[in-house]
C-alpha cells in the first residue's frame, strides 16, 4: 500500500491550527495497522493512541450489529414491532414502529435532545410521531433506546453485555459505556445545547459509547475480512443494502448530501465531495469518524472532542480522499 502522509498531515494540521484540540488517526487494511498517530492535548492531557473519547453517535452501528447478531440466531426479526417488547410505545399511532424502522431512522418517532431530560425511556415511550413508519426518513438517536430493548429482549441479558461481546469477538476490548475509562473531555457542549454532564449519565445505546482508536481499528479489519465470527457475511450485506432510496429524506440529512441508511450504517454512494463513494460508517457529533472501504481494504479512524467541527471548517471529506489515494 502506498504512504497515507497525507491522512496523517491533515489530522496534524487541524490540531496545528486549533480548529481541533486533538486527534487519533487510525488507518488499517485487513491485513494490518498502517498507521495509528496522535495530535494536540485536552488543556494539560496530552492525546495518546490509547486514549478512550467519547464515540457519540458512531455508537450507532456497534448496536446495530448487535440487534442483527440477534436476527442470526433467530431470535429477533427485521420486521418485528417495538410494541412487542415495550407494549406502551405507540399507543397513540396507528402504524406499527418495526426493527428495520428503528435501525434505518424511518420509525418516524420525534426526536428530544440528545441529553433527553426525561430520561431515555420516557422519551421513546411518551415520543409523538412526525410521519408514518417506513414513509420519511429524519435521523433519530431516540430509536437506539427502542433498538436497546429488543435486543436486550431477545439477548436474555444487558444489552451492553450483548455489545461487549460483539465488539470482543471483533478483537474491540476497550469499547464501553463506562465513564471510569476516563475518555478526554468534550469542548464546546454549551455552544450546541448539549448538557454533557446529563448525557454522559444515561449511557445512551445510541451515542453513549468510548474507545480507542485501536478497538475501532480491530473492528474494521474484522469487517474488511468479513469474519463471521462477528457477523455471517450475508448479514452484513443486509446491512449495507440501502433501505432509504425512495424515502423522502428531512433534515439535517437531505437527499444532497448522497447517502442513504443501511441497517444501522451510513451508505455515502452519492456523496459529492467523495472522490471513492464505495464505503459505509459513521461519524458523531465530536467530530469521531469511522469508516470501511471494502473494495479498497482499508479503513480509517478518526478520534477527536470538538462538538461539531464543521462549525470550525473541518471537513472530513478531505480526509476521507487522502486515505483513498493512499490506499491506491
Amino acid at each position: 500500500m502506498r504512504g497515507f502522509a497525507h491522512a496523517v498531515d491533515w489530522a496534524r494540521s487541524r490540531v496545528a491550527a486549533g480548529a481541533l484540540p486533538t486527534a487519533v488517526l487510525g488507518i488499517a487494511s485487513a491485513n494490518g495497522v498502517h498507521e495509528l498517530a496522535a495530535f494536540g492535548a485536552s488543556g494539560g492531557r496530552p492525546a495518546h493512541v490509547d486514549d478512550h473519547f467519547p464515540l457519540f453517535s458512531v455508537t450507532k452501528p456497534l448496536l446495530a450489529m448487535t440487534a442483527l447478531r440477534e436476527v442470526e440466531r433467530g431470535r429477533l426479526a427485521l420486521t418485528d414491532a417495538l410494541s412487542g417488547v415495550l407494549p406502551e410505545f405507540g399507543r397513540n399511532r396507528s402504524d406499527s414502529v418495526e426493527l428495520r424502522h428503528l435501525l434505518n431512522h424511518s420509525s418516524g418517532i420525534a426526536e428530544p435532545p440528545l441529553h433527553t431530560p426525561g430520561g431515555l425511556r420516557r422519551s421513546l415511550l411518551t415520543a409523538s410521531a412526525d410521519f408514518a413508519a417506513g414513509t420519511a426518513t429524519r435521523y433519530s438517536s431516540i430509536a437506539f433506546e427502542g433498538i436497546a430493548a429488543m435486543t436486550q429482549h431477545a439477548a436474555g441479558r444487558p444489552w451492553e453485555h450483548a455489545v461487549s461481546a460483539v465488539m470482543a469477538d471483533a478483537g474491540a476490548h476497550g469499547v464501553t459505556f463506562d465513564a471510569a475509562c476516563e475518555p478526554h473531555p468534550i469542548y464546546g457542549a454549551d455552544d450546541v445545547g448539549l448538557d454533557y454532564t446529563r448525557f454522559q449519565e444515561l449511557r445512551h445505546p445510541g451515542a453513549g459509547a468510548y474507545a480507542r482508536a485501536r478497538d475501532l481499528l480491530a473492528l474494521g479489519q474484522a469487517l474488511l475480512r468479513q469474519d463471521p465470527t462477528v457477523l455471517h457475511p450475508a448479514t452484513l450485506a443486509a446491512m449495507l443494502r440501502p433501505t432509504t432510496a425512495r424515502l423522502f429524506k428531512l433534515p439535517p440529512y437531505t437527499a444532497e448530501l448522497g447517502q442513504d441508511w443501511g441497517h444501522g450504517w451510513n451508505l455515502r454512494h452519492s456523496a459529492p465531495g467523495l472522490l471513492e463513494r464505495s464505503v459505509y460508517g459513521h461519524g458523531g457529533w465530536n467530530g469521531t469518524e469511522f469508516w470501511v472501504y471494502p473494495t479498497l481494504n482499508v479503513c480509517f479512524v478518526l478520534l477527536t472532542n470538538r462538538m461539531a467541527p464543521d462549525r470550525n471548517r473541518v471537513n472530513v471529506d478531505q480526509l476521507h480522499n487522502a486515505v483513498v489515494v493512499g490506499a491506491r
